[in-house]
């Protein structure tokens, strides 16, 4: 009777392990789609107000995104997606908003299942510069809701908090898009204060259960070595010195060092998301806490940090992005920023006192100070169109040309802009090398006769040519 209870109980034991042990993988996805509007014509920014932009632009990148999206996870795409810059609807009535298309839209390349929770910034209060909140931070989960917060930053978007369920295991994760300007001190000081928020709510978390799992996604605005690369003008850095942002792996074990920058599993010379003035940058942000290394609940996978570029796709030959633009018939693109992500698991251990086996683990956080250096796109000048040969100002702005070379003579414009007059209208100019824009401002005159190649494209409703080399100005 004794041998029959004994195997019994086995019998038991044996079918309910594969439930006890069963591990529940999923992938956290995080994307700064680069201003996804609704094409209702009512849009903070004048890009996205008709008829540069409409329903075939919107069209455009909402498929642009879910074919982005659905090349990972054997196409199921990621069950976790952390977007900024989707629009603040302000037309709820009139037709689905930008995030409700783009569920539609996913669905439609059989990406399903998603619920989506708003940043909650539709609010008619504005920011203390006067402006309403044109964007927000939206969380698309596959994961059932827990619970949801949404906190208050100044001079940013809300930071969405979403604390999800993961096969009965908890985890908080925080979507954040701060103050723009990562080098701008002044607007680091604003950001000390969108950090400060973050850290109190994780604080908060961690004062009840040291060994939490918080995961942090989002555009911050601040390279993941904020302090050195701007340590000459930035005393203090919301990333590294508010929030506490650190790239020594074993150190988030202990007690002060408790959250751990995922930029640092790839080699220094592959990180980088977004270029500003042909440097490399890390604004694009995934940060764990101590409690994803430790045995119970959720736990994060080694080494698995990537950025997702696809050559061919969101990707130029020379590995840069392939930005969004309204132009053309239909627009066309993806985003200034790649994609980051990072995947994760659930533990049936519930040992918070064992740590997960690291292959490669960063023992510091030391890194260069100086910016990696961007490829140059490559750009064949022998095509480069003579802007007076094209025939009219319409001619020149009908998609055909944007993004290309163009050959300009014209006389420098009065004001404070740079600006050319060509073809009976003002065009502006913009040189992002700062040293040759005040090089230039100094050599020109207004009423001068000029002459350059730039790149045609169109800056917040302005229409501009974008000189990016010395070489390039002939007179």
């Amino acid at each position: 009777m004794s041998c029959r209870r004994s195997l019994s109980g086995l019998l038991v034991a044996l079918l309910l392990a594969p439930l006890a042990v069963s591990a529940r993988p999923f992938t956290v996805l995080v994307y700064n789609v680069e201003n996804l509007f609704d094409a209702d014509g009512v849009a903070a920014y004048d890009d996205y107000q008709a008829p540069g932009y409409g329903q075939r632009q919107l069209d455009t990148k909402l498929r642009n995104i879910a074919e982005i999206i659905a090349r990972l996870d054997a196409g199921r795409g990621p069950d976790v997606i952390l977007f900024q810059e989707i629009e603040v609807d302000r037309t709820p009535d009139r037709e689905p908003s930008a995030s409700d298309q783009l569920l539609r839209a996913l669905a439609d390349r059989g990406l399903k299942g998603y619920s989506a929770v708003l940043g909650g910034d539709q609010t008619t209060e504005r920011h203390e510069d006067g402006n309403l909140r044109a964007i927000q931070c939206v969380t698309f989960t596959r994961l059932p809701i827990r619970a949801t917060r949404r906190h208050p930053t100044r001079l940013a978007r809300n930071i969405l908090e979403v604390t999800l369920d993961v096969d009965g295991a908890e985890v908080h994760v925080f979507n954040n898009h701060w103050k723009s300007g990562a080098g701008d001190p002044e607007m680091e000081k604003v950001r000390l204060d969108n950090a400060a928020v973050l850290r109190a709510r994780i604080d908060e978390i961690l004062r009840a259960d040291p060994h939490a799992d918080i995961i942090l996604g989002g555009d911050f605005n601040s390279q993941y070595n904020q302090s050195r690369r701007y340590a000459a003008t930035m005393p203090v850095t919301a990333l590294n010195g508010v929030l506490r942002s650190q790239g020594n792996e074993l150190a988030i074990r202990g007690a002060q060092r408790d959250l751990y920058n995922l930029w640092f599993e790839l080699p220094e010379e592959q990180r980088g998301s977004d270029i500003f003035r042909d440097e490399w940058g890390t604004l694009m942000q995934m940060i764990v806490s101590r409690g994803l290394y430790d045995s119970r609940g959720v736990q994060y996978v080694d080494n698995s940090f990537a950025v997702l570029k696809v050559p061919g796709l969101n990707a130029t030959p020379e590995g840069r992005p392939v930005r969004w633009t309204n132009e053309g018939a239909a627009g066309a693109g993806f985003s200034d920023h790649f994609p980051i992500l990072a995947r994760f698991t659930t533990t049936a251990e519930g040992r918070a006192d064992r740590w997960i086996a690291l292959k490669r683990p960063s023992e510091s956080d030391e890194s260069s100070a100086r910016p990696l250096r961007a490829p140059r796109a490559s750009l064949d000048l022998t095509t480069a169109v003579r802007a007076s040969e094209v025939g009219t100002a319409d001619r020149l702005r009908d998609g055909s040309f944007t993004g290309k070379p163009i050959v300009v003579d014209g006389r420098l414009a009065a004001g404070d802009r740079l600006a050319v007059e060509v073809l009976a209208e003002t065009w502006d100019i913009w040189v992002p090398d700062p040293a040759l824009r005040a090089e230039l401002r100094r050599r020109w005159k207004a009423g001068e006769q000029i002459g350059f190649v730039g790149l045609l494209g169109r800056y917040k409703g302005r229409w501009q040519f974008v000189i990016e080399q010395k070489e390039w100005v002939s007179r």
